[in-house]
């Protein structure tokens, strides 16, 4: 499979993030029984189920399997699936707002302190200003207007949620070039969704089975998850992690779209400059060198 060029990379990423974006439109249909271990469990799962599918489908990926380093992909397989058992976890207890901030937006800091303290090596300016303006953006968007109540316990999933997903970018980032990008995915989601299994022994499963909830599980696993991670690892051939997070912030502002022109919530000038804020930000960073 081609590598994508730089631009075309970050067209990737973001087109991930965007069907990201949907997921907190799709997890207001559930059941409010749901149990958000139990949605993570079913998103792994069939998302592992269509990257397999997407593999069996283009040329060379299944011999790819022999050439991956599986040290590493367990680790990205465990970071990943820590990230979907916190993350969905976390906003329970913190809210959507607070969770989502601390989680997708800590993720470009985690990054850029391992790009520091373990490589020596600083970011460019520019991607960092990007990254600055992004965060604050999505801060303003995502928390104005809102007066979610948040406990202590949901505030430190939500952050360790933004460390896992920050340690499976910057694996995948290392090892994208070792096989096709979807084998790398599906490896990856593959062994992720086998750590997932346990919760469905622990969580009740009644909610789950009727026809319209098991409907959005599937789209929530086959196209939020299993085709996003598709794009994003294709991207993250070319467009280094610490950018890749940041472009990631188009979730929240995916979000904040659909909340506005499809459920009708009220917009404020906060969230109006956060989204501005955030644009700005995305479009600096986009334009970053794409070396790490």
């Amino acid at each position: 499979m081609s590598t994508p060029k730089p631009f075309f990379g970050v067209l990737l990423v973001l087109g991930a993030a965007v069907l990201w974006g949907t997921t907190g439109t799709i997890q207001a249909f559930l059941p409010e029984a749901r149990d958000p271990l139990l949605v993570a469990g079913f998103r792994m799962v069939f998302g592992a189920a269509t990257l397999f599918v997407l593999a069996a489908l283009a040329q060379g990926a299944f011999a790819g399997f022999r050439q991956l380093p599986w040290g590493w992909v367990l680790a990205a397989a465990a970071s990943i699936a820590a990230y979907n058992l916190l993350f969905f976890k976390g906003v329970l207890g913190a809210g959507v707002g607070v969770g989502t901030v601390l989680a997708i937006g800590g993720a470009p800091i985690w990054v850029t302190l391992s790009t520091i303290v373990v490589l020596r090596r600083r970011p460019d300016r520019i991607t960092m200003f990007g990254q600055g303006l992004s965060i604050t953006g999505a801060a303003l968007l995502v928390l104005s207007g809102g007066s979610e109540s948040s406990s202590l316990s949901g505030i430190i999933l939500s952050i360790l949620a933004g460390a896992a997903y920050a340690a499976y970018s910057t694996i995948t980032s290392k090892i994208s070039d070792a096989a096709p990008s979807v084998t790398v995915a599906a490896a990856t989601f593959g062994m992720a969704a086998v750590l997932v299994v346990p919760v469905f022994f622990i969580a009740p499963l009644d909610w789950a089975l009727a026809l319209s909830p098991m409907a959005l599980l599937i789209f929530l696993g086959v196209v939020v998850t299993g085709l996003s991670y598709a794009l994003y690892t294709k991207g993250l051939q070319t467009v280094p992690a610490a950018s890749a997070v940041t472009l990631a912030l188009a979730e929240p502002l995916t979000a904040w779209l659909l909340a506005t022109f499809l459920v009708g919530e009220a917009n404020t000038p906060a969230k109006m400059a956060g989204a501005a804020l955030l644009i700005a930000g995305l479009y600096v960073v986009s334009r970053a060198r794409p070396a790490d």
